[in-house]
Formats: structure tokens, sequence, C-alpha cells
């Protein structure tokens, strides 16, 4: 038989019943355009996490600083020659200890004397730049200096939430707190914090003022960096800070971007995929049940077809090329409108799709290959036929 021939004979099979081939092949839509949909979803999920990925998180490294038995690994100017380095935005130097945490703060409201608020706060020591690099703003007054650090003024800048439980809400009658026995005018309120929030509780004072609470030795440095570029300043911040202790150094550079994307696809993909999974095999179910049906209404034809001398194969070639039409048309089908309810939800969603050609082309191949498996098992039985038994 002429491959053009079984082709036709094939498709005049499929249309000589077109609501049963209509029926059936709605199963392997179903189960094709779930596919499609699980994964053109999941690639566009992923790669709205990338778009969407904090910025404040991709660009944020933390260096960590053991301490040391000789000398500081890391100096306080040291801040200085990491912000030389191109891709670092801001950065600052941060000194605590379990010394200066919780320490009894102390503050005489200017208006009410007899008032005292007492709290248990941190009190840290930190470089200039720390706002910047803590993704805040001073809320009222400013930040203390490098002429402040020089000179070692007893001056401090608290968090908005320490602010309000010393109740400190005004700076233009150089309000004082009380850190034990010392009095530390407050210069400035940090608050906005986008980054550190801790730090909304906390003391902050000059490297020189804090070393009075075992504040002397550099414990963290915050840097900041454009987007892009945290994974070459993760690699070069603990040489520009320590050169010859690098290995020292322990940075905390910020996840990947493509991992968050991957893991969303992975998620989807797990939860979806069996849905689809189910909806392909009940498919070829129903393919190979109709197509079963077809042969053993079609045991007369097949009989005169053998005896006029139609081989086996090409009985088989016939009854397996009608189910893998009707699995092909069910993936063309289901791939086209799997692509549209991408399109529909990333649209609601206010997405940018992401429509991979590759899956468009695989999902017509799978459902003709369902189809194949399927019409495998009646075209076998019915080319095993005897052309006699048949006629009978």
């Amino acid at each position: 038989m002429h491959i053009r021939d079984l082709i036709g004979e094939s498709v005049a099979g499929m249309l000589a019943r077109p609501v049963r081939s209509a029926l059936t092949t709605l199963g392997t839509v179903l189960g094709i355009t779930t596919l499609v949909v699980t994964l053109g979803v999941a690639a566009t999920a992923g790669n709205q996490i990338v778009g969407r990925f904090d910025e404040l998180v991709a660009t944020a490294i933390t260096v960590e600083v053991p301490e040391s038995p000789n000398k500081p690994l890391v100096t306080w100017d040291a801040v200085d020659r990491l912000t030389r380095l191109r891709g670092v935005e801001s950065a600052a130097a941060v000194a605590e200890s379990k010394e200066s945490t919780n320490l009894s703060v102390r503050s005489n409201d200017i208006v009410d004397p007899t008032r005292v608020t007492t709290q248990n706060l941190s009190v840290l020591a930190t470089t200039p730049g720390l706002p910047e690099a803590a993704r805040g703003r001073i809320v009222q007054g400013r930040f203390f200096d490098t002429g402040h650090i020089q000179r070692g003024d007893r001056v401090a800048v608290i968090g908005d939430q320490a602010a309000k439980m010393l109740g400190v809400t005004r700076l233009d009658r150089a309000p004082a707190i009380f850190i034990g026995k010392h009095a530390y005018t407050v210069i400035g309120i940090l608050g906005d914090l986008r980054r550190e929030r801790n730090l909304s509780t906390a003391v902050l004072v000059p490297p020189t003022v804090g070393s009075q609470f075992g504040l002397r030795d550099v414990t963290r440095v915050l840097v900041n960096t454009t987007l892009g570029a945290a994974g070459l300043i993760a690699g070069q911040a603990p040489t520009a800070l320590s050169p010859g202790n690098a290995d020292m150094l322990q940075v905390v550079s910020p996840p990947s971007p493509t991992r968050a994307r991957d893991q969303a696809q992975d998620d989807v993909n797990a939860l979806f995929l069996i849905l689809g999974l189910v909806s392909l095999v009940v498919g070829a179910i129903g393919i190979a049940n109709v197509t079963l049906v077809t042969v053993m209404e079609r045991v007369p034809e097949i009989g005169l077809r053998r005896a006029l001398g139609a081989a086996r194969r090409h009985i088989a070639a016939q009854f397996l090329l009608e189910s893998t039409l009707i699995g092909l048309t069910g993936g063309v089908i289901g791939a086209s409108l799997g692509l549209v309810v991408v399109v529909a939800v990333s649209a609601a969603k206010q997405w940018t799709p992401l429509l991979d050609a590759r899956l468009a082309i695989a999902a017509p191949v799978a459902g003709a290959v369902v189809g194949l498996l399927a019409g495998l098992y009646p075209a076998l039985r019915a080319a095993k036929m005897e052309p006699v038994d048949a006629l009978r």
C-alpha cells in the first residue's frame, strides 16, 4: 500500500465518525494543555521572580570579621579602600560585642526634668557611612562625621524606635542620653531602615567613643553594591579590607536569582506535572479503547482487505496511523490552548509571558507518541486476524 493511500484511508477512518474522533481527541487535548500550561506558567513565574528579585537583597553583602588575639583583622579606615572598588555604592564598619548588648540607657526629658526613662539597649560603634549602608535615612538631626570621630566627641545617634522608648522627640535642644555615668548628646535619629532593622532600637556612637564599651575592633562590614556587582565585590571585599588575612573573613553574599527562579519552576512543575500526566494517561486509554472498538466494528473490512492482498503490516500501519493522527490532532489543539492560557494568565497578572518554542513543537509530538502507543495493541490485534475468520 502506498503511503499516500495509507494516509488517505486513515483520515477517512477518522472523519467517518467525527463525534467519536472528537471525544477521543479530547483526552489528549486536556493532557497536552495541562502540560503546556504547567511548564509555561512555571517558566513565566520563575522569570517574574528574577525580574522582581528584591534589589535590596541582590545588592547587600555582609563581611563577618572574627576576633583576633593579636591585632584587628580589619581596621576602621579599611572601609575607605573598599569604597574605591568599582561597583560599591556604600559601606560601613560596625563593632558590636556581647558586653555592649542591653546596656542601661537613660534619658532626661528637658521639658519635665522629673521624668527619667531607662531602657536596655544595644550600643554599637560605626563609621559615618552607616545610614547609606543600612539603607536608611536620618529622620531628624544628622549623623556624626569624621570630625566627631577625630575629636572624640561624646555624641550618639539613636534609632527611631529607641527614640520613642527613651522619650526623645526633639533635637533642637540637644537632648542627652546617659550610658552608665556619662552623658552623650543625641545629634540624630536614624529611621526608615530597609537593612539591619535591628538598628532601630540601638544606640550608635563613633569608634573613639565605642572603645569605652569594649567596641574597639570591627566585627562586621556592611556593603551595598550596584545591581549585578554583588558576586564580583564578594570576591574582592576580603582582600580590600584585610590584604594579609583575606581568607579569615567570611562573606555573606545574596543568593542567585537564577536559583530562585529554578526553585519556583520546580515547585510549580511538581504540583501540576502529575495532573498533566494523569490526563495524558486518560487520553491514551480513551484512544486505545476507541481504536479497539473501531477494529471490532471494521472486522469485515479488515477481512476484505486481507483477502484482496493487504499484508498484516498494512492493516497494522493503517490503525496505528489513525491513532497517531488522533493523538497529533489533540497535541496541536492542546498546545495551542495551553499557549493561549499562559498568555491569558500572564496578562491577568501583568506578567511578561515566557514562551518556549521548543515546548510548542514538543507538545504535538508528545500527543502523536501517546496516540501511537495507545493504538499499538488494537493495531496488532487487527493485523493478526485471518481473512477467512474476518469475512465469516
